[in-house]
Parts: structure tokens; sequence; C-alpha cells
């Protein structure tokens, strides 16, 4: 008989087997001190299957790239002319490789383009973008790049750049580090968690369609037997009629489980996916559970975002290829805010006046 005194419970050291959540240390991937200090994207390929294979990954970079370039820009005759004959790999156009730029700058970290000149005047006749897993960074013992190299694929060689050479797209660079971040980095597990929920759902979907026929028989010829004639019966589409007791055969389905918490679970998911990724849903189209207050409220607050991005490529452009650019921002919702906000059309909470109390009467 089991034992049934209290005074011969056991515990388990809980802190044995259930850790604390922690976040592992980090170093900054700066200069070392040495003369030379070198950097290469060796997870380009990973990112970029991640940029392919995601949609809502891809599509939430690509439309940061369009809203930054989306509207055009403006120049001066002279820059002008010079920005429109750049052609890149042959079939491309300025606004193409600034695209393909921003996408890169955003999966791989770093961009990076050569920048062809006229040996005779020095000016820029083309910039043909580079694979940013080919590329790597040399930076001199004060962290300043000293030189970039180019690996070539086939043959393994290198091809080597002074820093004029190369135009280098950097995303949110931290502390003194001597490269940027790619955005799938930091969303890989939230978009590998959203995955699996959605593969486990089609999986089990898929074997809801099962039937399953419970038969009381040890021998397992007489089993394979059951199963061959049930399987040509179905192909035949023919009544099978099995010689045991009622008792000894049972069909049963197999159901689908409460959908409510794979679908609670996919979308909290989804929402923290563009959180994390610092591109609105409402961006995309994806305006279907949003009011329209809630849905302005998103766009003002992306407004910031993508503008941020619009001075920095500006200024990229200016301190590498000495082109004044202007690149024209979207349509801002800014004054239709501040008026709605006046009529009071949903916005509850955002108005100015009831924050400032020389206003009230």
């Amino acid at each position: 008989m089991p034992t049934t005194d209290i005074s011969s419970l056991t515990t388990t050291n809980l802190t044995d087997t259930v850790k604390d959540y922690s976040v592992p240390h980090v170093s900054t991937d700066a200069a070392t001190g040495a003369e030379e200090t070198e950097y290469m994207i060796t997870k380009w390929t990973t990112w970029f299957g991640y940029y392919k294979k995601i949609p809502e990954l891809k599509k939430a970079i690509d439309a940061y790239a369009t809203w930054v370039l989306g509207k055009g820009w403006d120049a001066d005759p002279e820059t002008q002319i010079i920005l429109e004959h750049i052609t890149g790999w042959g079939e491309d156009s300025i606004n193409a490789i600034l695209w393909n730029m921003l996408v890169c700058k955003k999966v791989a970290g770093d961009a990076f383009a050569e920048i062809m000149k006229d040996e005779e005047s020095g000016t820029i006749i083309n910039l043909k973008v580079l694979d940013p897993g080919s590329i790597k960074i040399i930076a001199d013992e004060n962290g300043i790049i000293k030189r970039y190299e180019q690996m070539n694929k086939v043959k393994n060689v290198t091809k080597k750049f002074e820093p004029d050479e190369i135009l280098h797209l950097c995303n949110d660079r931290v502390a003194d580090e001597i490269h940027g971040v790619p955005v799938p980095e930091c969303v890989q597990w939230v978009i590998d968690a959203r995955n699996e929920a959605m593969t486990d759902w089609r999986r089990i979907s898929h074997r809801s369609t099962i039937r399953v026929l419970y038969i009381d028989i040890d021998n397992q010829t007489k089993i394979d037997d059951v199963k061959r004639n049930y399987a040509e019966a179905i192909k035949k589409g023919e009544l099978l009629i099995l010689p045991v007791k009622k008792a000894d055969a049972e069909f049963a389905e197999m159901t689908l489980p409460p959908i409510d918490a794979f679908l609670g679970w996919i979308k909290y998911l989804e929402n923290f996916f563009y959180q994390a990724v610092g591109i609105p849903k409402v961006i995309l189209g994806g305006s279907e559970e949003f009011t329209e207050a809630s849905s302005k409220i998103s766009y003002l607050t992306y407004e910031q975002i993508y503008t941020r991005e619009v001075v920095e490529l500006e200024a990229d452009l200016w301190n590498k290829l000495a082109l004044r650019v202007t690149f024209r921002k979207p349509a801002s919702l800014k004054n239709e805010m501040l008026q709605s906000e006046e009529k009071n059309t949903g916005q509850t909470g955002f108005q100015p006046n009831e924050l400032n109390p020389a206003s009230t009467p």
C-alpha cells in the first residue's frame, strides 16, 4: 500500500528546474585597438532567407522603403541630370537603387553600393548595389572605417575599396559598433513562434479529417487485412462489412480543438511583430480591426519614423556623393488630426484644450 504519512513527503527545489528568464550579455562589435578590425555579415543568408520566405517581414520592410522614396525627390538641375543617368546594373534607376539599398539596410544591417566616377572629371556616373554578405568592413585602431573588401563568390579573391568608393547605409548603429543592426535579428523569435503556431494548426486541421477505426484484434496479420480491405473500400466507394462483434470495432472522428486559443495566440504574435519591427499594420493596409481614430494615430506616429529615415538618407547622399537631394514626404495627417480633435470625432483623450488649464471655462 502507498505511504500516506505526510511527514514522508519530499520536495523538489524549483530553483534547480525552473530558471528565471534572463538576457545574455552582449558586447559591441567595436574596434579592438589592433591595427585593423574586420567585420563581415556572416548571417546575411539567414536574414535574407527570412526576408524572402516570411511575407509579413518582406512586406513590412518593402513598405518602409516605399514610404521613404515613394513620393519622389527634388534636386537642382545639375544633380537631377547626374541622378537620372545612373543605371546600376543596366536596368536600374536611382529610385530602384536606393529602394534596393534601403531594403538591404534593414535586412542585413548594412547596405553597400560601389560609387563609379568619371576618371577625368570625378563626376559620379553610376552606383552598383553590392551583396551585403560579400563585403568586409575594415576599421582602424580608432574604429574609423579604413577600407572595404569584397569577397568574390566564385574565386574567393578580394577587391579593395577606399571609403569614398562605397555608398554605405547603416541601420540603427549603436555605441561604437562598426556595423548596423539587422531587423530580422530582433524579431526572429516572434516570427518563428507565429509560424510554428500556424503550422501546428494546419497539421491539426489536416488530421481532423482522419477517421479512426478501433478494432479489438491482436493479430497483426488480421489488422493488416482490415486496413487493406478498408482502404480498398474507400477507394472504390463500397461498403465494408467486418465480421466481428459489435464491441470489437468502433469508428471515432478526430475533431478540431477549440480554435480561439490558437487564433488569439497567432493574433497576439502578429501584433507583437509589427510593434517590434516598427511598421504599423495600418501602413500595409491591414486596417480591418482599427477604428478611424486609431488608424490616424498609427499613421501620425509612423511619420516620425520614416521622417528620420528620409533625413538620414539625404545626409548619406550629401556626405558620400556630394549630391543634395530632398525627398518628398507622404501626406501628413497632423492638421487633419488637430481639426478632428476640436470636433471630438473619436479622438477622446487627445484634445490639447483639455491639457491646458487656461482654456478650461
